[in-house]
């Protein structure tokens, strides 16, 4: 079974990106190095080079840029794909033929390309490093969604698996669902809502007290929800007042399509259960609630109780408890549609509310002194570090290496803290303002009953 990746090599544009970026990863001529690593291969033997010498592949790339005249133009300088093989499943000369034989078929007729095969771990995979500029016609390798899934014996992936299946290699066969943004399918990882759960959250809530397919569109209206539906409309969908695009419901995956929809409610008609339901989900409190600390009795005296938030603390407290995030006795209500986009930040809110109870934080003024201090003890290390290289660099002293790392290890701390402290003054006042539209919406609710129950004037 072989999983492919593609890795885009760019230039390095100055010496801060130098050393954010790994050079192993972002550099032409260091991936053709890491790739012909005499220590991961073991033997010469698997290596192989396509059009341009093994020992100057980097050489020949660059002669093809300077020919075409794309040497001195910033951009992608070349590309950088691994296959990997299962553990066990190919013998290093088998993996090896099965890289070459892809990188031929794939980039052979227009590309310089270097094939190495890494024996370093369990899982034996090929690194094939290619020029971004073909040599025959001077153009761009394009890499886009197309090239690289393709079809079948086509793209990337196409071509690894066609070679796979040659060799009698198992492949990844596609799962016939449609694929997620990364950010959706991290927040999914990590037990955090996404915007499209919440929406399926809202449309099961919905589902639940209605039973005809208008009554349900007029019950995401009153959640807030902007409905587009129609005989006009040819896909039903429906945007969130706190989102910011419209979202199909046939994306939203199965057992929420218009036609699954439909079925649901004939179901609860008649009382039977559907067969398009979704799967049920456990509807627990998040995994990442708060819970509050107990409550302990000293026998030799009288109940102790917590000490009573105020100030920031307190607002943060109150505006976790609004997005359902904080455990009380008593039942955990739904988040304000105010506040549903505010879920998928939570962990930003969070952060906040634990920095402030740690460090006591109550006002504006005790926050400016947070970050004076913070800035203060930042400028005196960094000046102690800028004495420390100075005597490393004249030899005075050779045992400041370890005090130099320690001191960078704690400016590195020192800084994000310092940042979060900026997060929080410029977070405050929507906090604030979310918490107090939350308050006016409670106020409003009771007066509209009262107007909606109300006789009209003359009635008997």
């Amino acid at each position: 079974m072989a999983y492919t990746k593609i890795l885009v090599i760019h230039n390095r544009l100055d010496k801060c990106l130098s050393y954010a970026m790994n050079e192993e990863k972002t550099s032409l001529a260091a991936a053709i190095d890491y790739a012909l690593n005499r220590a991961k291969t073991e033997t010469t033997c698997f290596e192989t080079a396509i059009n341009c010498e093994l020992e100057a592949a980097y050489r020949d790339m660059t002669k093809t840029k300077r020919r075409w005249g794309k040497d001195l133009k910033p951009g992608i300088q070349g590309y950088h794909i691994i296959q990997s093989f299962a553990p066990g499943e190919v013998t290093p000369e088998q993996a090896h033929a099965v890289g070459v034989e892809f990188a031929s078929r794939l980039l052979s007729s227009k590309y310089e390309v270097v094939v190495a095969t890494h024996l370093n771990k369990a899982h034996l995979h090929c690194h094939v490093v290619f020029n971004s500029v073909s040599f025959m016609s001077g153009k761009m390798y394009r890499n886009n969604f197309r090239d690289y899934f393709g079809g079948d014996g086509v793209g990337i992936r196409g071509t690894s698996d066609a070679v796979c299946r040659e060799y009698d290699l198992s492949v990844i066969e596609p799962s016939g669902g449609k694929g997620k943004q990364y950010s959706e399918w991290q927040a999914e990882k990590s037990g955090k809502p996404t915007v499209r759960e919440l929406v399926r959250r809202d449309i099961d809530t919905v589902l639940a007290q209605t039973l005809t397919y208008k009554s349900f569109l007029e019950g995401l209206e009153r959640l807030g929800y902007s409905v587009k539906s129609g005989p006009n409309v040819r896909h039903t969908a429906i945007r969130p007042s706190w989102g910011e695009k419209s979202i199909r419901l046939d994306s939203l995956g199965e057992g929420y399509t218009t036609e699954d929809i439909k079925a649901r409610l004939v179901s609860a008609r008649s009382g039977e259960a559907p067969t398009t339901a979704p799967k049920p989900t456990e509807q627990q409190p998040y995994p990442w609630c708060i819970l509050p600390g107990k409550r302990y009795t000293v026998r030799s005296g009288a109940p102790r109780h917590p000490q009573k938030l105020k100030g920031f603390r307190a607002l943060y407290f109150r505006y976790l408890y609004l997005l359902g995030a904080v455990q009380i006795s008593r039942p955990q209500t739904r988040a304000s549609a105010v506040l549903r986009r505010d879920l998928i930040q939570f962990d930003r809110y969070k952060q906040q509310f634990l920095y402030l109870m740690k460090t006591r934080i109550e006002t504006a003024g005790q926050l400016s002194m947070q970050y004076d201090a913070l800035q203060a003890e930042i400028d005196a290390l960094t000046d102690r570090r800028a004495g420390l290289y100075k005597q490393r660099r004249y030899g005075r002293n050779k045992d400041v290496a370890a005090e130099i790392a320690g001191i960078t290890k704690r400016l590195r701390s020192l800084r994000r803290e310092l940042k979060l402290c900026v997060r929080i003054e410029g977070d405050i006042p929507k906090v604030q303002s979310r918490v107090q539209a939350v308050r006016d919406t409670a106020q409003k609710t009771p007066e509209q009953t009262k107007q909606r129950t109300a006789p009209e004037h003359g009635a008997r």
